[in-house]
């Protein structure tokens, strides 16, 4: 069983290299180069990523904070390796598996991402207690601005940092915060070999069937 879900992880995430190959294509053409430079990756300290937030969203992803690579290309997630577009795709979230570059589509389909702490880092480890609670803050009144039905933490960690959970685990939590649903699933950071990538599939695959349950009408 395990070797055919590391099949299954090198498989997908091979197709996803070669989808981004031609993303990249795409974006060097509209002067939105997908492979930053090492001068861009400095540079990009100083940068934050937008949102991509509306109102009334399905479920609205909360990483714990941009990257380098992120923040240097400007989009969510975007660093090679990172789980998180095909984990969004391969459970059911996406019909089909999107670029980073294309994060604004997620709109449409009632989806949005922020993080937990805007400031860009090179590691999450240099992020600290101060940055959660703060963090924690602000999305708080994010969500009580937006109204997302849920709320998904990327990062077990970070959620009990910014909330003062400390004894929170993966899955749907007890609290809500404005009104939202609240859940944690795993940092999808390639780094992360807690979980592979069927895990996160799996785990993100029971939040979207808690949201469509959430959206079904109560009959008497």
């Amino acid at each position: 069983m395990r070797s055919a879900a590391f099949a299954f992880d090198r498989t997908l995430l091979l197709v996803y290299g070669r989808f981004i190959m031609a993303s990249k294509r795409t974006a060097a053409e509209s002067q939105r180069p997908f492979k930053p430079t090492r001068q861009q990756l400095i540079e990009a300290a100083g940068k934050t990523v937008p949102d991509v937030i509306a109102p009334d969203l399905r479920v609205l992803f909360c990483g714990i904070n941009p990257g380098l690579y992120t923040a240097a290309v400007g989009h969510h997630f975007a660093r090679p390796g990172n789980r998180f577009w095909p984990a969004l795709h391969a459970s059911g979230f996406t019909a089909r598996l999107l670029s980073p570059f294309a994060e604004r589509e997620l709109l449409e389909l009632g989806l949005g991402i922020t993080n937990v702490v805007s400031r860009v880092t090179a590691t999450a480890a240099e992020l600290t207690p101060e940055d959660f609670i703060k963090g924690g803050r602000l999305l708080r009144n994010k969500i009580r601005r937006f109204q997302p039905r849920f709320l998904a933490v990327l990062g077990v960690g970070a959620y009990r940092a910014a909330f003062a959970r400390p004894k929170a685990v993966i899955g749907e939590q007890e609290e809500r915060i404005a009104g939202a649903r609240v859940w944690v699933l795993p940092n999808p950071s390639g780094l992360n070999a807690n979980y592979q990538l069927n895990d996160l599939v799996k785990l993100f695959g029971e939040l979207r069937d808690a949201g469509e349950k959430d959206l079904r009408p109560t009959t008497c």
